[in-house]
């Protein structure tokens, strides 16, 4: 009897306790990737972003993502994008190994300036990475405090470029009047020596796009009878347009977009 009993309230707790099991389980969320790993998910749409805008797949952004400030400052400054003009810089390397210059003295280089040659990284984290519109007059204040660093392996790029008796000009989109010595200065005190001929926007340019006045330039300088080898910069519009040279480069940069 008393086994009969206790058989019988056994199996009243395991009913009990399935009737609760049961509860809990309708209440749990379905399974998706975005419930186990927002973070993750985040991430993989701005590793996406970046790769399209790296690729001149997205065009005239104005701003980065606002979801994806955390990505690009980790991207900036976590030591992927070192890690990435080292290697683009190693295949500049390739190629330039592979040319033997002229005696006349015509062979050149073209390097873009800003993000190039030198770093904004540092002005930027002050507009969150891009997520912050652009601003001209900031830009313009940080430019004249001449304080950008040198990118390291496009300063060491350069210096061999000078030294292998390549003539390097550096195009910028900078405005001549107001920051040309300001950027001239900044170059030579991060060792940018040496260098053919530092060329800025003049007025005749205002308003014009960086493809068409860089376009103008690398036509004027095919003119003067010099052979560009090959034009490295962080934006497509320095690699556009006409007299674009034997090869282009494109550097990374996913903090802003100058058409």
């Amino acid at each position: 009897m008393f086994s009969t009993m206790a058989q019988r309230l056994q199996e009243l707790m395991v009913l009990f306790f399935l009737a609760i099991f049961s509860k809990a389980v309708a209440g749990l969320k379905p399974y998706t990737r975005a419930n186990l790993m927002p973070d993750a998910a985040n991430n993989n749409y701005c590793l996406s972003w970046r790769l399209a805008v790296e690729a001149n797949n997205v065009r005239g952004w104005r701003t980065v993502p606002a979801q994806c400030l955390r990505y690009i400052e980790a991207y900036m400054i976590g030591g992927q994008y070192d890690r990435d003009l080292e290697f683009i810089t190693q295949q500049i390397w390739s190629y330039v190994s592979g040319i033997v210059p002229s005696s006349d003295g015509l062979d050149a280089w073209i390097l873009d300036v800003d993000d190039t040659c030198i770093s904004n990284v540092f002005y930027y984290k002050g507009k969150r990475y891009g997520c912050d519109p652009y601003d001209p007059a900031g830009f313009k204040a940080w430019a004249l405090m001449g304080g950008c660093p040198a990118i390291p392996p496009l300063l060491r790029l350069f210096l061999d470029l000078v030294e292998g008796g390549f003539k390097v000009f550096l195009v910028t989109g900078r405005d001549q009047e107001s920051l040309g010595q300001a950027t001239a200065d900044n170059l030579h005190n991060q060792g940018f020596i040496g260098y053919e001929r530092l060329i800025l926007r003049t007025a005749s340019y205002k308003g014009q796009s960086a493809v068409k006045y860089k376009s103008d330039i690398r036509k004027q300088l095919v003119e003067e009878g010099y052979r560009i080898w090959g034009n490295v910069g962080d934006q497509w519009s320095d690699l556009q347009g006409e007299f674009l040279g034997n090869r282009t480069f494109k550097l990374p940069n996913p903090m802003y977009f100058v058409p």
